[in-house]
């Protein structure tokens, strides 16, 4: 009897032994498929977020309108239902616009759409010396202006493949064959204008003091034209043309000086021409550029 119950206790062993060792079986297994599932999910909730950002990244945000604030009369006392109100009647400007769209889907035009960046962003370009394209120009003849004889004509040299015409005005004591095959500073993004019949495509720098002495800015020795006028704390690149309504040369001359040693600077950053030096005005100190 005792071989017989020692023999039923060890068979319910085994099989409590074997059940355990199919349940554990079965465990790796769920384990494992689990866990295949939960990468998958991931790799399908990353490639969401990444095409939900590319799709921010490359859509223009259009204009949202804020629904108009509709309100409500004071309800009077003791009433029981809340009395419907019409919605307010369109502005006059958002039926204005409404016309204008229309009237251009007829004509065939589209409204032009902003290129710079900085423009569709709201944000003003930075106004400094660096969007000045200031050169060395050689001049190469120069006369009286025929209609203005406060005028004068230059045709300089800036390093292009023709020579362009400057129209100055360099004050009486100025002797105009003495700057015959000088050289001189000019600012050439300025827009071509027409000053007494004479389109004048670039601007001559001048020292100008309180006396009415006026002197070219001379740019440094070993200077030839073409040469760049940079500075040290304001590097970028100017622009393509300066645009009249934003008065960058106006906003700009204050801080354009010459120092008591006759340097030509900029809020006390000199005008410098790479590996040859600064530029100076011949004679004048402490005075301004214009």
């Amino acid at each position: 009897m005792e071989y017989f119950k020692t023999h039923a206790m060890l068979a319910r062993e085994k099989a409590l032994l074997q059940a355990s060792v199919r349940d554990q079986k079965k465990l790796l297994v769920e384990n494992s498929k689990l866990k295949k599932d939960i990468e998958q999910l991931k790799n399908q909730l990353q490639e969401k977020q990444r095409r939900r950002i590319a799709k921010a990244l490359f859509s223009t945000p259009s204009p949202t309108r804020s629904p108009a604030p509709t309100t409500q009369p004071p309800s009077t006392a003791g009433a029981s239902a809340a009395v419907p109100t019409n919605p307010p009647p369109p502005s006059s400007s958002s039926s204005h616009d409404r016309r204008e769209r229309q009237s251009r889907r007829k004509r065939g035009e589209r409204k032009a759409r902003p290129t710079c960046d900085l423009l569709s962003l709201g944000v003003e370009p930075q106004v400094d010396v660096s969007r000045l394209d200031l050169r060395v120009g050689r001049i190469l003849g120069v006369r009286h202006h025929p209609l203005a004889e406060e005028l004068s004509v230059q045709e300089v040299d800036v390093g292009e493949s023709a020579a362009r015409t400057v129209v100055s005005k360099l004050g009486e004591k100025t002797d105009l064959e003495e700057l015959q095959g000088g050289l001189a500073v000019l600012l050439c993004n300025v827009k071509a204008c027409k000053l007494k019949g004479v389109v004048s495509q670039a601007r001559l720098l001048c020292c100008s003091a309180p006396d009415d002495s006026t002197e070219l800015l001379v740019p440094p020795t070993g200077s030839t034209p073409g040469d760049r006028v940079t500075f040290l704390n304001y590097p970028g690149d100017p622009d393509r043309e300066l645009q009249s309504k934003q008065r960058v040369w106006e906003l700009l001359q204050p801080d354009l000086q010459v120092d008591s040693r006759g340097v030509a600077n900029y809020k006390g950053c000199g005008f410098e021409v790479k590996g040859k030096g600064l530029c100076r005005a011949p004679s004048l100190t402490n005075c301004t550029i214009r």
